[in-house]
């Protein structure tokens, strides 16, 4: 049986570039995964590893790491609260201020499934030879820096 759709071809371009176009598809892929598991959207995982890597964060901070509005980030953090991972803190001197801390296990299941595709990757470059990783992690610095030009 014939199909009438053309066989999917390579993607243009050279090796490293597909390379790089594979990892980032590849983590994209891992990430919804993970979210789809934890039946977190993409917003609140941000939110949710951004304040487990810095605890006590104020809202403002989520809401200018997420480039949301103030609205949006009470919100957002009202449902993770509501979810039961992170917790509010009133800060001690200014009533006003509240602290938002992950009150969930980032290094452990369910929740360490946002990062283990990160965790694989920084494992493998761990046995990589560290010359290399650096002569690999200067070239996709420099490729980063060219495309945002």
């Amino acid at each position: 049986m014939q199909s009438s759709e053309a066989p999917l071809s390579p993607l243009p371009g050279s090796a490293l570039g597909r390379a790089l176009l594979a990892y980032g598809e590849a983590r994209r892929t891992a990430a919804a995964e993970a979210r789809r598991a934890l039946s977190l959207n993409e917003l609140d995982a941000r939110a949710l590893l951004f304040i487990g890597d810095n605890p006590g964060a104020r809202p403002s901070h989520v809401r200018d790491h997420l480039g949301i509005t103030s609205a949006g980030v009470t919100t957002l953090i009202d449902r993770l609260v509501q979810r039961g991972a992170v917790k509010r803190d009133l800060d001690a001197e200014d009533r006003r201020v509240n602290h938002i801390t992950a009150i969930v296990d980032l290094d452990a299941p369910p929740w360490s499934e946002l990062r283990a595709f990160d965790a694989a990757i920084e494992d493998a470059v761990t046995r990589m030879d560290p010359a290399l990783a650096d002569r690999v992690a200067g070239v996709i610095d420099e490729l980063v820096a060219h495309a945002r030009r």
